[in-house]
């Protein structure tokens, strides 16, 4: 779930993987919260500074990749990519808090820098403001 202003929301009824660039296991859970802001100083899970710094990030999106997911079943795994962006993997549905934004996938690319033009998604923003975790 993507939160307005906030970090993205991961839950799932199944443990979701996320790793590494190295593809090292930092945590197995069912539910947690990732930084897309960029400053948490706890990347890359989100620890609230998004609230002190005043971020701004609409939780409203629209996708034209979007994909059906109906009958694929696979595990989830998120990679946090070094100094770029989270790439998941497996069959995942990307919702705003209001449910008005609304999208399936079996990948993405999700901003995790807090500068992408088109969030949640990466647009490569990443290398211009040359993010760093």
């Amino acid at each position: 779930m993507v939160r307005p202003d906030g970090p993205l929301i991961c839950k799932s009824d199944s443990a979701i993987t996320l790793q590494n660039a190295d593809e090292e296991l930092i945590m197995k859970d069912k539910e947690f919260a990732l930084c897309r802001c960029g400053l948490s100083n706890k990347k890359p899970f989100c620890d609230g500074t998004h609230k002190t710094q005043g971020v701004q990030a609409t939780q409203a999106f629209s996708d034209d990749r979007e994909e059906d997911i109906n009958g694929v079943v696979a595990d989830l795994t998120i990679t946090v990519k070094t100094h770029s962006m989270y790439s998941i993997q497996g069959p995942v549905t990307i919702f705003s808090r209001d449910g008005l934004s609304k999208t399936t996938r079996t990948k993405s690319a999700l901003c995790r820098c807090g500068h992408s033009a088109n969030k949640p998604f990466c647009d490569g923003a990443h290398n211009r403001h040359d993010f760093t975790e």
